[in-house]
């Protein structure tokens, strides 16, 4: 949860000197669980005054590793924590400073433990290291040199984490660093939060869903919404709403994003803005004049009539049926699609038109199939008849391939535009995960 670093350098800032030594002290908020340490090459000469002050020589740090060799394995122990320090800005900037240069972005909290000192330890003389290490009786074994320091930093933090009745540490984390936290969302909270697929929600005070999302990993994709905000009023304002964060476990980012979609149609929070649109649903209906023709027309969708196909979108039956007309050389006017031919002249025999819708009948038909996506695991998703019915789990020793039946082992969801896309995609893309049913 913690790292706890020490630097030494060839100077004063991190523009124009170069880090000569470094220490990680890994603590869990209770105990420390690791450490690391190690001189490195600044690959400049260290400044006399510097030199007689931690006793490191250019000397010393000449076969030393450099900083580029050490970064990745410095930046995985850094970049899950946060970062602690005695005077944290100088260490921060010139780690961030190094990082940087061998391309690694570090952006994490920071608790700087003499601020922390002033507020829980309140009456000491000073608050050097040196000073607040004899004022609270911990020892420092090298002093001056990263090691020997991180540690000391390590035992004062500890003490500090003991004496904090006051939630010090966890409001100065809100504080500071890149606002990691909302202001009423607790870091245990954060902590807590599995790192598997899943869907999320932001509540409110009085527990209304305001925000949901999909994730591939639920605790980095929510950290994702706090780190490196930018002060914009909106998303302050969204922010200061959150109260509670919960969450439900996928099977698969698939199964993710179909749930996603699924929860913003039905609690249509504030904070969505993608999918939240009324779906008017239209149909291409099929019915037979006066003079026997079969016709087809578009209408809205009918409780008691059943369409050959359904759309969200007028357009996208339209542009359907156009397709059928030239593929099957119909009669545009038959489909209600020439409306300038007010007598029906020109008309192809009714025995070779209905033919022909016929065998659009049988196409839509066969388009109509009912299935089971094998998406992960044990997780089954059923369409119906060309329709989304549900998903859920069904052990191999509960599989049946009947329809009625696989509907008793599915939990039911509404269908909408985003699951059908996301389906038609996905099937595509994996046509062997697909078992056909009778």
């Amino acid at each position: 949860m913690f790292a706890i670093v020490d630097i030494e350098t060839t100077g004063g800032h991190s523009g124009g000197n170069n880090i000569t030594e470094i220490a990680i002290v890994l603590h869990n908020g209770h105990a420390i669980e690791g450490k690391f340490s190690s001189l490195v090459n600044p690959r400049k000469p260290i400044l006399r005054s510097v030199q007689a002050l931690t006793g490191i020589t250019d000397a010393m740090v000449a076969t030393a590793p450099k900083f580029e060799q050490l970064a990745e394995n410095i930046f995985n122990l850094l970049k899950d924590r946060v970062f602690v320090a005695h005077n944290v800005n100088f260490d921060y900037s010139f780690v961030k400073h190094e990082l940087a240069l061998s391309g690694f972005d570090l952006s994490t909290n920071k608790l700087c433990t003499i601020r922390l000192a002033k507020k829980i330890f309140p009456n000491l003389p000073k608050y050097g290291l040196g000073t607040i290490c004899r004022e609270l009786n911990i020892t420092i074994n090298g002093r001056h040199r990263a090691g020997g320091d991180a540690l000391a930093t390590a035992t004062l933090f500890g003490m500090l984490i003991d004496h904090d009745t006051t939630g010090e540490i966890t409001q100065m984390v809100k504080r500071n660093g890149n606002r990691y936290l909302p202001p009423h969302v607790s870091l245990q909270t954060v902590e807590s939060l599995p790192t598997i697929p899943g869907i999320y929600y932001f509540k409110n005070k009085v527990g209304k869903v305001i925000y949901v999302g999909k994730a591939k990993n639920i605790k980095k994709r929510v950290t994702s919404h706090f780190s490196n905000n930018k002060q914009t009023k909106q998303k302050q304002d969204f922010l200061r709403e959150i109260h509670e964060i919960t969450y439900t476990v996928c099977e698969s980012e698939l199964v993710a994003a179909m749930l996603e979609s699924i929860e913003i149609k039905r609690l249509w929070p504030a904070y969505n803005k993608s999918q939240k649109h009324y779906e008017h649903q239209y149909g291409i209906f099929i019915f037979e004049d006066a003079q026997g023709y079969m016709r087809l027309g578009i209408d809205n969708k009918k409780k008691l009539l059943q369409p050959l196909l359904t759309f969200s979108l007028l357009s996208e039956a339209r542009n359907t049926l156009w397709q059928w007309v030239r593929e099957h050389n119909l009669h545009p006017t038959l489909c209600f699609l020439d409306k300038s031919n007010k007598t029906l002249d020109n008309l192809p025999p009714v025995n070779e038109h209905n033919a022909l819708i016929k065998k659009i009948i049988a196409f839509t038909k066969e388009e109509k199939k009912t299935y089971l996506i094998k998406e992960s695991g044990s997780n089954y998703i059923l369409v119906l008849e060309g329709r989304f019915y549900g998903m859920g789990k069904i052990q191999d020793q509960d599989f049946v391939a009947q329809p009625q039946q696989l509907k008793t082992l599915l939990s039911p969801y509404p269908e909408n535009e985003v699951i059908r896309g996301m389906i038609k995609t996905y099937t595509n893309r994996y046509p062997m995960r697909i078992v056909m049913l009778e």
